[in-house]
């Protein structure tokens, strides 16, 4: 049998109603009480990393996670995080780029309902985790919910309330958990040494353009942010004319400061080509900006915190950013 470890971090799982709404108050020890035939697929052990709506989730508990599973990796088989939905996908992405090449798996999961009802998704999701998380094939960061396995760098919650919550991006789900078995679309292999990062930047930032926006907020945003991810319109277009030329002067002053200015599209789906039209094409080649083409805005987000943790040098961390991690870019 397996041993598995399970990194409790609160979420709707491990929620209970309050005049106030609901509140993460149920502990992991009492999730692992609602699931006793977890018993029957594997040894497990539990860990109460902390207790908070995923609102609250920040680069700090991503490394506090991480460094949980470092500090056990030698002694499990597998890792299980339960985690609230709202920001999951975010440290799902985040778990990659902090644990690289992972031969053990770390699988995060939530629920849209408490283990706490009866009517509930989270006995299911938590239930198939562990599945997978024993599964002689599984390797690295996933997301498991809804019976979908999702890749760390290619999930996004596209549903608020639905079970089937989650999505994979641009790039196959690997797999599903039909009829308590593991079924395989992609079976994923490494050989290469696990590693871990152990710092992240959180001066990063996401501008969503909206028709008239005012370019002075860009201002403020890059004067205290060390990365701005500018979300443009269609495959990444900026305003080009009248106040708009305001705009394109002010990602040039957060360039020549030596800012990260990344270009990417607020479009769901199919990612940013900039080169399509003029508005995106020219202010791009001429200020030598990044682009994230297909990357999920999750995976941008961490993927620049882990980058600019590392260096400042903007030809390392451009050449960090088009290097692929965990297929979270596709060349």
């Amino acid at each position: 049998m397996k041993k598995i470890l399970l990194i409790a971090t609160g979420g709707t799982i491990a929620s209970k109603p309050t005049e106030n709404g609901l509140v993460p108050s149920i502990t992991s020890e009492e999730i692992l009480a609602f699931l006793p035939q977890i018993g029957e697929i594997c040894q497990v052990e539990a860990i109460q990393l902390m207790n908070i709506d995923s609102s609250n989730m920040s680069p700090s508990g991503w490394l506090k996670i991480a460094r949980t599973i470092e500090a056990h990796y030698d002694s499990f088989d597998g890792f299980v995080i339960t985690h609230g939905t709202d920001t999951l996908a975010y440290t799902a992405a985040a778990m990659s780029y902090l644990i690289q090449n992972s031969r053990k798996p770390i699988v995060l999961t939530g629920s849209q309902k408490s283990i706490y009802l009866r009517d509930t998704d989270a006995r299911k999701n938590l239930t198939d985790a562990f599945r997978f998380a024993c599964d002689e094939y599984a390797q690295g960061v996933h997301i498991v919910f809804d019976s979908k396995i999702i890749l760390g760098t290619r999930g996004r919650k596209t549903k608020t309330h639905s079970y089937n919550a989650f999505d994979s991006v641009d790039f196959p789900q690997i797999g599903q958990i039909f009829d308590e078995k593991i079924i395989y679309y992609i079976k994923e292999r490494t050989e290469k040494d696990t590693v871990f990062y152990h710092e992240l930047n959180d001066r990063v930032c996401i501008l969503k353009l909206v028709p008239g926006l005012s370019p002075e907020i860009l201002k403020f945003m890059g004067d205290n942010s060390d990365v701005v991810i500018i979300e443009g319109f269609g495959t990444g277009g900026i305003p080009a004319f009248d106040e708009s030329e305001r705009l394109r002067e002010i990602v040039k002053e957060l360039r020549d400061k030596g800012k990260f200015v990344i270009l990417t599209t607020s479009v769901p789906h199919e990612g940013s080509n900039t080169q399509v039209y003029q508005v995106g094409n020219e202010i791009s080649e001429t200020l030598d900006l990044m682009e994230n083409y297909n990357m999920t805005i999750e995976s941008t987000v961490c993927k620049m915190m882990w980058l600019t943790a590392i260096t400042q040098e903007y030809d390392e961390v451009k050449a960090g950013f088009y290097s692929p991690v965990a297929h979270d870019l596709l060349l």
